[in-house]
């Protein structure tokens, strides 16, 4: 493992970021903020804009094209949100711009590379933990895998200690974390996140939750408005809420617990000290976070 300001330091420059996806782009944000190059431009879209907007709100950002064209190194985000990534990747190989990925995640990493049936591989990837950078390595054989200290998980958990309720005022207080379900989980009359917030309210006695509870929705940055007003309607019983919480830190600094599928927000909630349980229902695929401490509210409701 490496720190940012000395894997940065490798890198030819001129060096162009490109982000849209939140978890790629909060990890190259922090990265890059750590690094302290002068000589990075960016081309963002979606939720990486306003992440850099507050981590490195110096960086100049220009169109796509321009960026590759001016640029020795690239350094891109894998999300499924937005073809901007996988445009950059393009254009880099025709520029023989050398291409850097990172990956955030720990699931579909070949699919990531691919669409409409054109795949575009980096030349390296980077990874943010041990058991991303083995899997990358196996899925990639022979590509180079370098695995960064996590400075943004190290920056999210100093955050939500500034600011957390007292344990007692929290207790009872559950977040979940929201993500669309893109795997395959078969035919569904539903899509999966919805199937995993129904059965997380069938099952809340299995987390010790009859009454007095306070719960909180808090949406995937991908996730269009008013997606879950429906649900929050029909459960009229748990008395739900949208987090408003401009930052994850400050929605986790309320939380005593917090539930989701197996987004990379109940990774930082677990670094964080937060009760964390996967809500994936029987029958579907396990839980891909590799983390020991995540409770599955499958066995749990056993």
């Amino acid at each position: 493992m490496t720190s940012p300001a000395e894997q940065f330091a490798t890198l030819e420059g001129p060096i162009a970021v490109v982000a849209n996806d939140a978890g790629a782009a909060n990890l190259l944000a922090a990265w890059l903020a750590e690094a302290g190059r002068d000589d990075c431009a960016a081309c963002l879209s979606g939720p990486a804009v306003a992440i850099f907007a507050r981590s490195c709100p110096q960086l100049p950002q220009l169109p796509l094209a321009e960026l590759i064209a001016q640029s020795r190194t690239l350094i891109s985000g894998t999300g499924w949100s937005s073809d901007l990534e996988h445009g950059a990747r393009i254009l880099a190989r025709s520029a023989s711009c050398r291409s850097i990925a990172v990956i955030d995640h720990w699931t579909d990493y070949r699919q990531r590379f691919s669409r409409a049936g054109i795949e575009v591989l980096p030349e390296a990837i980077w990874v943010a933990d041990a058991d991303a950078a083995d899997l990358a390595r196996v899925v990639f054989p022979g590509m180079s895998v370098q695995q960064l200290a996590n400075a943004y998980l190290g920056l999210q958990v100093a955050a939500v200690s500034k600011t957390e309720l007292p344990e007692a005022a929290r207790v009872h207080n559950v977040l979940y974390v929201l993500e669309p379900i893109r795997e395959d989980w078969g035919l569904l009359p539903r899509p999966g996140e919805f199937l995993a917030l129904d059965f997380f309210a069938d099952k809340l006695t299995a987390l010790g939750f009859s009454d007095g509870m306070s719960l909180r929705l808090r949406p995937h940055p991908s996730d269009p408005p008013g997606k879950y007003d429906d649900w929050i309607a029909a459960h009229p019983q748990l008395q739900t809420e949208l987090d408003a919480s401009p930052t994850l830190e400050g929605a986790l600094a309320w939380a005593g617990t917090v539930a989701g599928c197996q987004t990379y927000a109940m990774v930082v909630a677990l670094a964080a000290g937060r009760r964390v349980v996967s809500t994936i229902p029987p029958g579907m695929p396990p839980c891909v976070l590799p983390q020991s401490g995540i409770l599955r509210l499958a066995h749990l409701a056993a």
